[in-house]
């Protein structure tokens, strides 16, 4: 429990610490949107407080989602305000299986996850609803919201690369973490045709991507690099980077020249080298679980995330 409350004590502290800040920006804007929507009643003027909800809120018609694009990225940070368990339920799963990708693939990849899951979610909903007969007929409803398709993403991405980790559940005792997934796939598909029908589509867009994900990152392939140019980008616009100061001497240049080219010839050779170590490691999880590693093994797949 401290370790949790000292997670997000140190939120914006911390560099590298994507986890507890998705978890501080879902709740903030759940606050928000709750307060809006209170006063919005009470003065009357819901008029105002809907409008700002409209832009968390990815409708089902492609004509009304053109009106409001930004809704793809932008519903995975707002929950309903109904019930303070959608939100709730979202954060806790988010936190179990998010401190797996961290702790195992690095920072980034758990924000990669979170991305790519929310945009597979939004986009298959979007192609359900505007595509498939059965649909088209049962979408004059506002719209969705919701972090579960970001969070099915990174729990079946924590599954794909951790199979036989097992979590502790009450009542339960200990369970594998794949058949956790497993579990609420399943549950998703079932209700596929139901009152939630909407999110449960979101739900399976974002687990599929989950998996693809880990599979093309075993084969070497990272779907999230995009995610990571755009950001450095925007944070560029903000953080003035320190000027380089360049100095030159004459003296054994030829001598410098050489030993810096065999040093960086020697460190791009342990590089890929370490690379192909992890990659080796990834592919012995995925067939026999984490279980399977020596000691050695696990402290290299441990370094290796904390330099991501």
């Amino acid at each position: 429990m401290d370790n949790l409350l000292d997670d997000f004590k140190n939120a914006w502290k911390r560099p590298n610490n994507a986890l507890p800040q998705i978890i501080i920006i879902n709740i903030v804007i759940f606050l928000v949107l709750a307060v809006l929507n209170i006063f919005g009643k009470i003065m009357g003027v819901e008029v105002v407080s809907n409008f700002v909800y409209d832009q968390f809120t990815i409708p089902p018609l492609f004509s009304d989602f053109l009106m409001r694009p930004w809704t793809l990225i932008t519903y995975a940070f707002a929950h309903s305000l109904h019930s303070i368990f959608h939100i709730l339920f979202n954060m806790l799963v988010l936190y179990w299986f998010g401190k797996l990708i961290v702790e195992y693939l690095g920072n980034q990849k758990l924000i990669n996850l979170y991305v790519m899951g929310a945009l597979a979610g939004g986009l298959l909903y979007l192609f359900v609803y505007n595509l498939i007969p059965y649909y088209i007929e049962r979408s004059n409803f506002p719209g969705m919201v919701g972090a579960s398709a970001a969070v099915y993403a990174i729990t079946v991405a924590a599954a794909t690369l951790l199979p036989n980790y097992t979590f502790y559940l009450m009542f339960l005792g200990p369970v594998k973490i794949k058949y956790i997934a497993g579990f609420y796939i399943l549950i998703s598909f079932l209700g596929t045709v139901g009152g939630n029908a909407g999110g449960n589509i979101a739900h399976l867009g974002g687990a599929f991507m989950g998996y693809l994900y880990i599979k093309q990152l075993q084969s070497g392939n990272d779907w999230g690099l995009w995610i990571g140019g755009i950001m450095r980008f925007f944070k560029s616009l903000f953080i003035k980077q320190p000027k380089i100061k360049v100095t030159h001497k004459r003296s054994n240049k030829s001598s410098r020249n050489s030993s810096s080219k065999t040093s960086s010839n020697t460190g791009t050779a342990q590089n890929i080298a370490d690379q192909a170590e992890i990659d080796a490691i990834l592919d012995k999880i995925s067939q026999s679980g984490y279980e399977s590693l020596s000691k050695e093994e696990k402290q290299k797949l441990f370094n290796a995330s904390k330099k991501s």
